[in-house]
């Protein structure tokens, strides 16, 4: 599993060289894949280039790629977005990028983005996240991401439906850090843990989660940094800020890891 990359190509291409990769071996690449960092539209073509052995899922800056391509979304300040737009297999790669999934699960493993809501199963996470994928690939992809943003609904209700339900799994899979104890997420808090606002937990120590007998690997929280629990991994170690790019061997959780310049 490797964690955010946002365009470093440079160390991803340092940290594949020192992977043990048998012919079996899948990487496993936890959303996040541009935007920021130096070289989006190169990390972009290597990674599909990988082919089969390769499975990634979808982060929120790369659903700001999307956004941003299909005119719905200005690139903010500090994007690294225009190469990819200008590039001549531009479609070529966002089409590819779309029908990316939210989420993978396989045996007891799960693995997301950012994070899964207590009253979710791994299944139930699963279907969720093809329900998104489905319809990004679908023809009708430009409807949901014209009205993709948004902090409503932060909380989960089975009985949502149409474009809320798909922004309220959004939000959870490439968005969520921190919870109340009721399971409303905060989207304003990025940093340590430490600061977080009085009130607020990791949705992964949120009481009743169901996943809490999977094993879920997630990205998203740099500040967080490397989180290696018996049912818990996150592998978004900050290389974009100048630490390090990390990957976690799953079998025995040994961690390769190479250092990283700030961008």
């Amino acid at each position: 599993m490797i964690g955010d990359i946002q365009g470093c190509l440079e160390p991803l291409q340092r940290l594949l060289d020192i992977l043990p990769m048998g012919s079996e071996d899948q990487l496993w690449f936890t959303g996040d894949l541009v935007n920021r960092g130096p070289h989006s539209l190169e990390v972009l073509r290597l990674i599909k280039g990988l082919g089969s052995g390769v499975r990634t899922i979808l982060g929120n800056h790369d659903l700001h790629l999307l956004c941003v391509a299909e005119g719905f979304a200005k690139t903010h300040k500090g994007d690294t977005l225009e190469t990819i737009l200008e590039a001549a297999d531009r479609d070529e790669l966002l089409t590819w990028l779309r029908s990316q999934p939210l989420a993978i699960k396989e045996d007891d493993y799960l693995m997301v983005h950012a994070g899964v809501f207590p009253s979710w199963s791994a299944e139930q996470t699963h279907r969720l996240a093809k329900e998104v994928q489905v319809f990004l690939s679908s023809p009708h992809y430009r409807d949901f991401l014209a009205v993709m943003y948004g902090n409503m609904p932060d909380a989960w209700n089975d009985a949502l439906n149409g474009l809320d339900r798909l922004r309220g799994i959004i939000n959870a899979l490439t968005r969520m850090r921190l919870c109340s104890p009721e399971g409303i997420m905060n989207f304003s808090h990025k940093g340590e843990l430490a600061d977080a606002p009085p009130g607020l937990i990791p949705w992964f120590e949120l009481p009743n989660r169901i996943t809490a007998n999977n094993t879920v690997i997630f990205g998203h929280w740099s500040a967080m940094g490397l989180v290696l629990k018996p049912n818990l991994i996150g592998v978004d170690t900050g290389c974009l800020w100048g630490r390090t790019l990390t990957a976690v061997r799953l079998e025995d959780r040994t961690v390769f890891s190479v250092p990283c310049s700030a961008k």
